[in-house]
């Protein structure tokens, strides 16, 4: 019986020996040292006893401190994976001219491109984008911690669920071939029979209602949790991004939660809702997954602009010019994000009209974001700026996200567009707004906000390191792709004829070397930080001379932020507060309620791994048993929700007392 093939195929679905892809020489190379990594990590933590302390601490933790540090763990981990891809894909285009294939396969590099692209923009710049909102809004807003703790736990760990199955495809089964968008009918089951769009749809699917679920509790935080006299006009202009970016992720996503269920229906159903058969359209899936996906491009930039401004304007000795305006840019760029979404496809067919449309509002959202450079170049002009690391990012990024934004404006233009469309000058364009944007962004804000996340600062010179790799690379790499593009070069391509192109490709190759570089410069500077770990100077915890009010609690915070919560008469309310010599309150202290941890969501989030990894094979008992799991630990959970833990007053007023006169002293 049990070597019946129907019996195996009922309690295994698709899942055989042959789902391995043992024939791959890298992946099984790849799998081994993953392995080998694994095996030792377990061992250190087992041998230093530290499962439990992750545990109670980290894993099951409701703080949104310690959930946005591992969301930004989680980005880092998976830009390792995400990077791997970009230099096996360079290397195998700098190789494979002429007569030579090359050392990846056609099945294999389709795997790469797809894979390189959903990792890089879902696991590694939403986490580090989410992580550092997560952490830095509540203490810019003098919360003690967001409105639905135990939510943003499930949501991180739901996230952490889209990955692994992510990581899993590369050893068991394979990943979608279609592009990282998964466009019909490639991504349809006549075209695509195999596991790949399946860990495509379901990955993306858990990592969604994690990353809305976030957006949610965020826009609840901003709204409702703000400290008395903290007015919308008041909010630092980092939050202001931060609360423009989950209104376009609660608007957003839940397109994309549709649109992949529909694709799962025609897939698994057979509904025909993106064929050419039965009335059902392919295109009606491309302008779904762009109604999300340019949205999805000012979710990850518009937070990197509010790190900016804090950044130019803490190391630029002044206020932020143009607060006002500043804000109103913010709010324009995300309404014209809605309006703009057909320039990805302008070579489909649409009609003059209907380009033209889309080609006017593209280039009148590149009028707000303009006006933001400018507004940083502004607080800049006599001021007296400090060239450390994150303004360093910061400068580079304006020099960077212009020559981006140049080539979006070309762009924007149906008759150039219809040339460049196919290119590398596309490839090129996007790297260069999402490298020189996003990533730059995040990089300042992780040198930015890290010594007041752990109380030291990172170390300066690996971190010089480090950006001179990344931005030095970020040229080689991307600037010879812009002169292939004019050439005519056409993207998703392995193998090429032209002897004659091969040098920019050695020189796009050498590039992702260097950023190669950066990323390992950036790794020993946090081992040579957490080594030293210099403790902060200025005790009352302001290690750059901040101006927002997160500053107004310890480096690192407490658990609870603030027992008292402060009163705000300025949008800069740190200097205000020194400037009155402003002293909290030491009576009227009120219990702090806050919810304990727990481990509810990491058990549903590895439920939910469960379920996808049965829907992707066809294991139809395990799905059902799965989903019935995440149904009752749900239900369960509910009933202890409310079971919370108190601070001791005498000990919050202690605390808070010695700071009051650090504050003093410093001011």
């Amino acid at each position: 019986m049990f070597a019946d093939p129907s019996f195996l195929k009922l309690i295994f679905g698709r899942l055989t020996l042959s789902s391995l892809p043992l024939h791959e020489p890298i992946v099984v190379g790849t799998f081994a040292v993953v392995a080998l990594g694994g095996i030792a990590l377990v061992g250190v933590l087992t041998y230093f006893k530290l499962w439990g302390y992750l545990w109670r601490e980290w894993f099951t933790t409701v703080d949104h401190k310690r959930i946005g540090i591992m969301y930004m763990v989680l980005g880092i981990v998976m830009l390792l994976r995400g990077f791997a891809d970009a230099i096996m894909m360079r290397l195998q285009q700098a190789m494979a001219f002429g007569g030579s294939e090359g050392y990846l396969n056609a099945h294999h590099y389709d795997q790469i491109f797809t894979a390189h692209g959903v990792i890089m923009i879902f696991f590694v710049a939403m986490p580090l984008v989410t992580g550092v909102m997560n952490y830095v809004v509540p203490l810019q807003i003098g919360a003690r911690d967001v409105s639905f703790p135990f939510l943003n736990n499930f949501s991180f760990w739901m996230t952490t669920a889209g990955a692994v199955l992510v990581m899993a495809s590369l050893f068991v089964g394979e990943f979608a071939r279609t592009g990282w968008l998964a466009y019909p009918p490639l991504s349809n089951i006549g075209y695509s029979p195999d596991v790949g769009v399946d860990y495509y749809i379901w990955s993306l699917q858990i990592a969604g209602v994690g990353t809305t679920l976030s957006g949610i509790n965020l826009i609840a935080t901003i709204i409702k949790l703000r400290a008395p006299g903290m007015t919308m006009m008041r909010l630092p202009v980092f939050t202001w991004t931060s609360l423009c970016t989950n209104v376009l992720i609660v608007a957003s996503f839940p397109v994309l939660t549709a649109v992949l269920a529909l694709l799962s229906l025609d897939r698994y159903f057979g509904t025909n809702f993106f064929t050419n058969d039965f009335g059902g359209d392919p295109m009606m899936y491309v302008n779904l997954i762009w109604i999300w996906g340019h949205p999805e491009v000012y979710i990850l930039i518009l937070p990197a602009f509010g790190i900016f401004s804090e950044v130019t304007s803490t190391f630029s000795g002044k206020r932020l010019f143009g607060y006002t305006s500043m804000v109103y840019a913010t709010i324009v760029i995300t309404i014209l994000a809605y309006l703009v979404w057909l320039h990805h496809f302008f070579t489909m067919g649409s009609g003059a009209s209907v380009n033209s449309f889309f080609g006017i509002t593209t280039m009148i959202i590149s009028i707000p974001t303009g006006a933001k450079i400018f507004n940083w170049l502004f607080t800049m002009y006599r001021g007296r700026i400090r060239f450390e690391v994150p303004m360093m990012w910061t400068v580079a990024f304006m020099l960077t996200f212009v020559i981006g934004g140049m080539t979006g404006v070309l762009l924007a233009v149906p008759p150039a567009d219809f040339v460049l469309h196919n290119s590398l000058f596309l490839v090129a364009h996007f790297h260069n707004v999402i490298i020189g944007g996003v990533l730059f962004g995040l990089f300042a804000g992780i040198a930015y906000w890290f010594p007041k996340a752990f109380g030291f600062k990172l170390d300066p010179f690996w971190g010089k390191v480090s950006f001179w790799c990344w931005v030095s690379g970020f040229y080689f790499a991307f600037m010879p792709l812009y002169v292939l593009g004019l050439m005519g070069v056409t993207r998703r391509l392995r193998h090429f004829d032209d002897p004659a192109l091969q040098i920019w490709f050695v020189v796009a190759a050498f590039g992702a070397v260097l950023i190669l570089f950066g990323i390992l410069a950036f790794l020993v500077q946090l081992y040579v930080s957490f080594r030293r770990r210099e403790a902060l100077r200025d005790v009352t915890g302001d290690p750059w001379n901040g101006r927002t009010l997160e500053w107004s609690t310890s480096s690192p915070p407490p658990d609870y932020n603030f027992a008292f919560t402060p009163v705000v008469h300025d949008n800069d309310a740190w200097w205000d507060m020194k400037r009155r010599g402003y002293v909290r309150p030491l009576e009227g202290f009120k219990a702090i309620h806050m919810p304990k941890n727990t481990g509810a969501g990491i058990i549903l989030a590895g439920i939910s791994t469960v379920f996808g990894f049965a829907m992707i094979w066809y294991i139809w008992w395990l799905a059902a048993l799965s989903f019935v799991s995440l149904v009752a630990v749900a239900i369960g959970h509910t009933f202890n929700y409310r079971r919370d833990f108190h601070i001791p007053a005498d000990e919050v007023v202690r605390a808070e007392a010695e700071r009051t006169r650090l504050l003093s002293a410093g001011a």
